[in-house]
C-alpha cells in the first residue's frame, strides 16, 4: 500500500502529518556566528540518553579547553570535556530540562586565556578498524545533536546478524523556527563528507542518503557541489516539507519503503539514520581527536531580539544566552528545542547540552491564547487519527489516559510506539494535550516495568 501511495504522488515522503508554519525565514540566512563565554559553564554530567560520565577532574584544578573531564561510564554514557579552559570552581548537583538535579562541573573560564583547543590522538579513516572508530566517536563525547540525545557509538554498533543496507544522514530539520542543520550543511559541507567517510567505515552501508527538505535548495546544491568535487559515493535526496519529515522512522520510510516495525529498530530494515550535526561533528573531531565542547544551535522565536544561529559552549547558563541575545520585555515562555517537540523551561539556570537544537521564546501575544484556550471534551473528528504519522489512535488512547488506564494503552494501542511529535495536540479542534497525557502514561508504564 505504501509503495503504491508512493508511486501514485511521485514524491518520497511517508503518509499523514502536519503543516505547520515553517517560521525559519528570520534566521536561516544566518550565519554560525560564536557565542561568547558565560563567566560561569555549568556541564552536566548527564547529557544523553544513558549512564552519567565519571568526573575526572577535582575542585580548584585548571583544565583546557576540550580536556576531557569526564569518562564514559559503561556502554551507554560518552566522555565530556571542558567547553573552556578555565579553573574547577565545584562539583555539584545543578538543574536539568527534565527537573531533576543532576551532578554538574562548574568551570569559570580564564578572561585572559586565548581558548585554544587541546587536540588528542587523531583518527585515520583509512586505517583505524571500525572498532577504533566507534571508540573514538564514545570518548569524543558525540551524542546525537538532533535533539534525541542518544550516544552515537551505541547506535554504530551493529551486532553481527545485522546488515547496513542504507545509511541515512538526516538533514530534514522539520521542526518550526530550526536553522542549526540548514547553516551547517551550508557552511560545513566539507566536514559533513569527512564524518559520512567514518560513518561508511563502521557500517560498510551499500549506499549513502543525505536527507534535505525541499525548503532547503541552498543546502542541497551546496552538499551535491562537495560530493561531485570529491566524487563521494553519496547522493542528496529532496524530500517534500511536511512535518515530521526528519523523525527517524518517517525518514526511513521515506527513503527505502519500509516501516520499522512495531518495537523495532532501524537496523531491523537494514537501515541507520544519523543527525547531519552528529555527521558534522564526527568529521570535525576525530580527524584532530578533539572532544565535543561546544554545539550549533537557533536562538529564535518572538520574543528573540538578536535572533541568529550561534556556536555556543556546551554548559552556558539559559539566563546568559536571552540576556546576551536580548528579549522582549514582556516574555513568558522559552522552550529548549522546537515548539512542536521541545520542552518549555522552568528554570533558566539550566544549562545549554550536547541535546540542545535551539532556544525558542515567546511573547504574551502567542502564548496568552493557547493558555486562555477552553480545554472540551473528545467530539471524535478522527483529525488526531489522520495527522498521526505511525497509524495510531490519539483519541483512544487520550480517553484511555483519562481514566489512568496506562497498561491497556501500552497493551493494546501500542503506546510505546508514540515519539511524542506532537501532530495530534497541534490539530486537536477540543484543545486536548494529549502528548502530555501520553508522557504521563509512557512514564507509568516504565515505573510499572522496573517495579514489576
Amino acid at each position: 500500500m505504501l509503495q503504491q501511495f508512493l508511486s501514485l504522488f511521485g514524491t518520497k515522503t511517508f503518509q499523514h502529518g502536519i503543516h505547520p508554519p515553517q517560521a525559519k525565514d528570520e534566521t536561516c540566512g544566518l550565519a554560525i556566528r560564536q557565542f561568547p563565554f558565560a563567566p560561569v559553564l555549568v556541564v552536566p554530567l548527564l547529557q544523553n540518553i544513558g549512564k552519567p560520565a565519571v568526573a575526572t577532574v577535582s575542585e580548584g584544578q585548571e583544565v583546557v579547553r576540550g580536556q576531557c573531564i569526564a569518562r564514559p561510564d559503561g556502554l551507554m554514557s560518552v566522555a565530556m570535556h571542558a567547553p573552556a579552559s578555565g579553573t574547577v570552581r565545584r562539583i555539584a548537583l545543578a538543574p536539568s530540562i527534565s527537573g531533576k538535579m543532576v551532578p554538574a562541573i562548574f568551570i569559570e573560564p580564564f578572561p585572559s586565556s586565548t581558548q585554544e583547543v587541546i587536540h588528542g590522538s587523531a583518527v585515520d579513516v583509512g586505517q583505524a578498524s571500525a572498532e577504533e572508530i566507534v571508540l573514538a566517536i564514545q570518548q569524543a563525547g558525540i551524542v546525537g545533536l538532533g535533539g534525541a540525545g542518544f550516544p552515537t557509538h551505541a547506535k554504530l554498533r551493529i551486532p553481527p546478524e545485522k546488515k547496513v543496507e542504507t545509511l541515512i544522514i538526516n538533514g530534514a530539520e522539520c521542526e518550526p523556527y530550526l536553522t542549526t542543520d540548514h547553516r551547517v550543511m551550508l557552511e560545513h559541507p566539507e566536514d559533513i563528507l569527512t564524518g559520512i567517510g567514518y560513518l561508511q567505515r563502521v557500517t560498510s552501508a551499500g549506499q549513502t542518503v543525505i536527507a534535505v527538505e525541499a525548503n532547503k535548495p541552498d543546502a542541497a546544491d551546496s552538499l551535491r557541489q562537495v560530493i561531485a568535487r570529491q566524487g563521494a559515493n553519496v547522493r542528496v535526496e529532496v524530500l517534500p516539507v511536511k512535518y515530521p519529515q526528519g523523525a527517524e522512522k518517517m525518514l526511513i520510510t521515506a527513503l527505502t519503503g519500509r516501516q520499522v516495525p512495531s518495537g523495532g529498530l532501524p537496523l531491523d530494515v537494514q537501515a541507520i539514520c544519523v543527525n547531519v550535526a552528529t555527521c558534522a561533528e564526527i568529521g570535525q573531531l576525530l580527524p584532530y581527536g578533539s572532544g565535543l565542547q561546544d554545539r550549533v544551535i537557533t536562538v529564535a522565536g518572538p520574543a528573540i531580539q538578536r535572533k541568529g544561529n550561534y556556536r555556543v559552549p556546551i554548559g552556558t547558563p539559559l539566563r546568559f544566552v536571552l540576556e546576551t541575545v536580548g528579549v522582549a520585555d514582556d516574555i513568558t515562555r522559552v522552550f529548549l528545542g522546537g515548539p512542536m517537540m521541545g520542552q518549555a523551561v522552568s528554570s533558566l539556570d539550566i544549562p545549554i547540552t550536547k541535546g540542545t537544537t535551539g532556544v525558542i521564546a515567546f511573547t504574551e501575544r502567542e502564548t496568552g491564547k493557547v493558555g486562555h484556550q477552553t480545554q472540551y471534551a473528545c467530539i471524535r473528528c478522527g483529525y488526531c487519527v489522520d495527522a498521526c504519522p505511525i497509524f495510531l489512535n490519539p483519541s483512544q488512547l487520550g480517553l484511555l489516559a483519562g481514566h489512568g488506564r496506562y497498561q491497556e494503552m501500552a497493551e493494546q494501542f501500542h503506546l510505546m510506539d508514540c515519539f511524542e511529535c506532537g501532530c495530534c495536540t497541534y490539530v486537536c479542534p477540543s484543545h486536548i494535550p494529549l502528548v502530555q497525557h501520553f508522557r504521563v502514561a509512557k512514564s507509568a508504564v516504565r515505573k510499572s516495568g522496573a517495579s514489576g
